[in-house]
């Protein structure tokens, strides 16, 4: 991946960012745009991956993943609530001005994915 790409990502990473009640938070919706996911349920996996690894890193995952809901326009000017997701920077220890332009995302999903396991493995022990 281009340094230019992960700079592309990275603003539009944190254009998406809102502020609730002086906590730093993302649409989930907004940030499966941005990602690249086609289809919502797709990305609900993901954030399902998330709130497990939120957990067993033991923070609380009401903290950094709430319900909510957002209404989205129809045709002729009705509106629909849809499902989201207000999601905190819950960190991990990894953040995107700290990637090198070379490391794709695949090479960090991959590597998230390794460590989860790992925690697992560890908690088993």
């Amino acid at each position: 991946m281009k340094k230019e790409q992960i700079q592309e990502l990275f603003n539009q990473f944190e254009n998406a960012c809102y502020d609730y009640n002086s906590v730093e938070c993302w649409s989930a919706r907004e940030l499966q745009n941005i990602l690249g996911y086609s289809k919502w349920d797709n990305f609900l996996n993901v954030i399902e991956k998330a709130k497990k690894a939120c957990e067993n890193a033991g923070a609380a995952v009401s903290d950094h993943f709430a319900d909510i809901g957002k209404m989205i326009d129809l045709a002729k000017g009705a509106q629909r609530e849809i499902e989201d997701i207000a999601l905190t920077r819950y960190e991990r220890g990894v953040k995107p001005e700290q990637l090198p332009p070379s490391e794709d995302l695949k090479k960090v999903q991959r590597r998230l994915e390794g460590d989860e396991k790992k925690v697992l493995k560890d908690k088993k022990k």
